[in-house]
């Protein structure tokens, strides 16, 4: 496996892919799923926030519009980066999940956006949001269910398998593999989270075009080194007979993201 697949499969990416996610990625995807996320956790306005692998800042740009004191961490300086600049209101400090650098009972939720699956220690992580959480908060968690049922992906993982290889296209599928039936509630029980509530909630993936589509997919996400100019050609020549079934007539496209929640009481 190369680096850039390496990084791949645990999440870390370059800054110049956190500013290609912070502007394409966010609104194709993640932003609409981030006020699902503050409004499952329970946030109101005054409370005390921690905001887990926040990536470029969506989720904790949340809950600051709820009138939370929002912390954030992520292990990735290139997306603090980014959310500095978008967030300045908001704490932003460099740790890991396994590893939260707070006293216990520190805030009054704790919420963690589709990174649970980039941790090296899922379980551990878990416990490090219940210590940092006071009595009767909770702990809110996304993942994405798994790639075979979003439809996308479903046919965009085999493609890039063939073009850039099969590490490549198991890199992409990293995303996903919380979403089987009873994991997520599996690791919540195991880190002393048992009984959470466990929503499904369904979003929707949309860019300007196909193309738009690929240069988002690989240049905001950790495949961004390893794809050099004649793959994303290859990519594109490919694409209208392998993904053209989710553009729409004026040349735009979507599919749906399902997704899996769940929120825990400390």
């Amino acid at each position: 496996m190369s680096i850039e697949e390496e990084d791949a499969a645990t999440g870390q990416i370059t800054a110049d892919a956190a500013r290609v996610y912070e502007d394409f990625f966010v609104p194709a995807l993640f932003g609409q799923f981030a006020p699902w996320l503050v409004e499952a956790a329970g946030l109101r306005e005054g409370d005390r926030a921690l905001d887990v692998a926040t990536g470029t800042g969506v989720v904790a740009r949340a809950a600051l519009e709820r009138g939370a004191r929002v912390t954030a961490v992520d292990i990735n300086e290139g997306m603090l980066s980014v959310a500095r600049d978008l967030a300045p209101e908001a704490t932003f400090r460099v740790a890991a999940a396994e590893d939260l650098p707070f006293e216990d009972g520190s805030f009054d939720a704790v919420t963690c956006q589709f990174a649970l699956m980039f941790f090296e220690d899922r379980v551990r992580a878990l416990r490090e949001m219940k210590r940092v959480c006071r009595p009767g908060g909770h702990v809110a968690v996304s993942v994405f269910a798994p790639w075979q049922e979003s439809p996308g992906y479903r046919d965009l993982i085999p493609l890039l398998s063939e073009v850039m290889g099969p590490p490549a296209g198991e890199a992409l599928k990293a995303p996903f593999v919380l979403g089987g039936d009873g994991v997520l509630a599996g690791l919540l029980s195991e880190a002393g989270l048992a009984g959470a509530e466990i929503r499904r909630k369904t979003g929707q993936v949309r860019h300007a075009s196909l193309d738009a589509w690929l240069d988002t997919e690989i240049g905001g996400w950790t495949l961004a080194g390893a794809a050099t100019p004649r793959i994303m050609q290859t990519l594109k020549a490919a694409a209208p007979d392998r993904l053209g079934r989710y553009r729409n007539d004026d040349g735009t496209l979507c599919f749906e993201s399902p997704a899996i929640f769940a929120v825990a009481e400390v």
